[in-house]
């Protein structure tokens, strides 16, 4: 799994005058959590942007003061006015100890429904799960060569052998719906179906005589 390097300092002032003195020389206050102690910390705001602006799951080695810290990125603050990061929670990692994580997911195949003239629309692009670290993986991979016309593929339909699912099971993952033309071409023949029958000669009647015709 990729691995994202990290130099960080400890933190010692706090308050919101040592935040914006840390904000104004472009360093990100953040904080370790999940391990023996909670580490307060700060790191260079570029340091940080290979694990923030990216969808995939990454691992990060926070070094401070001659520890490393092995974390996974847990939540993230933005300032509303300028959008520039001013704060990251990141949670350790502790070998024995079960911990939640969003992994990516990733479909593979091509959709039957697809082939059939359907749409796929992609619902959810991630799963919260529930594992030791050692399970930890870049994504979740999800094959939809079965999926077909109107169908969905769903959390409960993911079978991941060391992965408590923490998703409700019936939210849809994926799904093919029919494409306007489709619908269109449906319609259409729904429509004629009954406007043939009705133009159609209608049979004689039971025991009825045939017509002899005129001499």
């Amino acid at each position: 799994m990729n691995t994202i390097t990290i130099e960080g300092q400890l933190r010692t002032g706090f308050g919101k005058k040592a935040t914006r003195q840390l904000r104004s020389q472009e360093q990100v206050p953040g904080v370790i959590y999940g391990g023996a102690q909670e580490i307060n910390f700060y790191a260079p705001a570029a340091a940080l942007k290979p694990l923030i602006y990216t969808p995939k799951f990454q691992l990060a080695e926070v070094k401070i003061n001659g520890n490393t810290y092995r974390c996974i990125l847990k939540d993230l603050q933005f300032d509303k006015v300028t959008d520039d990061l001013i704060h990251i929670d990141l949670l350790e990692l502790v070998e024995d100890k079960k911990m939640i994580a969003s992994i990516p997911l990733h479909l593979t195949g091509n959709a039957k429904g697809v082939k059939d003239g359907g749409k796929l629309y992609v619902k959810m692009k991630a799963l919260k799960v529930k594992t030791y670290p050692k399970y930890l993986k870049e994504r979740i991979e999800v094959n939809i060569d079965n999926l077909e016309l109107n169908g969905n593929v769903r959390v409960e339909d993911v079978k991941e052998e060391h992965f408590e699912i923490l998703n409700s099971p019936r939210i849809p993952i994926a799904s093919v719906t029919l494409t306007r033309q489709l619908k269109q071409e449906e319609a259409a023949a729904t429509t004629a179906a009954p406007a043939a029958a009705a133009s159609a000669p209608a049979a004689p009647a039971a025991g009825a005589p045939a017509d002899k015709g005129k001499k």
